[in-house]
């Protein structure tokens, strides 16, 4: 591991070169569909990067939408309050990759070969690419008072993100595992209308800033419940991919980032 890279991964609490560790890792991740890596960061990156975050919130680009648990458009052959177009808001701030300084610890840590063969191991992915456009591959999510995630499935088979701010109160990430089996095309919509509905006891991850996550999210319904207070939450998303060439969609990009570059 480089010096560099050294003064921003607390490398004594997480060997990300050891082959021991990252088994430990890859069977923790299958095991559970998430991983937690406590203080992951060194406190004077995770510092660096808040005062990064502070300064450029002013730059996120801010939005509210209302979308159902699976992501996709409406179908019209099913009622509006059932679990398959039922809508649920989500709002955040975000800035994109671009806006990310060039000797930000957050650059420094996606662009580093060893973190990425790390990630790959723990993931069983061949090899892990960053996205072909300009936005996606590095963003750092806000969520001020009152901002939430609603209720989803993922698109993507996996999610690295980092927390780098806590919130005074709430903003906390709650999801119920193995709720439909994508690749089966079971979208469980009893079962979604029941987390819906306040019926199913999720259960809540433990996070604190400093801490990386690794979430398997395609079919487990997750959310992240309002920020309470006048602190915002900062949420790093790292976005890898198992092919090359990857880019956002135009028209996501417009709705994630009100640009296309």
């Amino acid at each position: 591991m480089s010096l560099q890279l050294q003064q921003i991964i607390n490398q004594p609490a997480h060997p990300i070169g050891d082959v021991t560790y990252r088994q430990q890792c890859r069977a923790q991740l299958t095991a559970n569909g998430v991983l937690v890596l406590k203080n992951f960061l060194t406190p004077q990156a995770l510092g660096t990067i808040v005062a990064e975050g502070n300064s450029k919130q002013h730059l996120a680009f801010y939005t509210t939408s209302g979308h159902n648990a699976y992501l996709t458009p409406n179908d019209p052959n099913f009622t509006q309050d059932h679990a398959r177009n039922y809508q649920i808001e989500s709002s955040k701030g975000c800035i994109a990759d671009d806006q990310i300084d060039l000797q930000s610890p957050l650059r420094q840590l996606y662009d580093a070969a060893p973190l990425r063969d790390f990630f790959a191991a723990v993931l069983d992915e061949q090899q892990l690419y960053p996205y072909a456009d300009a936005l996606s591959s590095i963003n750092l999510h806000y969520a001020s008072a009152g901002q939430e995630l609603g209720w989803h499935f993922d698109n993507s088979s996996f999610a690295i993100t980092l927390l780098v701010q806590s919130p005074k109160g709430g903003g906390e990430f709650e999801y119920v595992t193995n709720l439909r089996n994508a690749s089966q095309g079971d979208m469980n919509y009893d079962g979604v209308n029941q987390v819906l509905a306040g019926k199913v006891n999720s259960k809540k991850l433990a996070v604190s800033a400093g801490d990386l996550v690794l979430f398997r999210g395609r079919d487990a319904l997750h959310r992240v419940t309002p920020t309470q207070g006048d602190r915002t939450r900062m949420l790093v998303v790292l976005a890898y991919n198992s092919e090359p060439n990857v880019a956002l969609s135009e028209s996501a990009r417009t709705t994630f980032y009100g640009r296309l570059g």
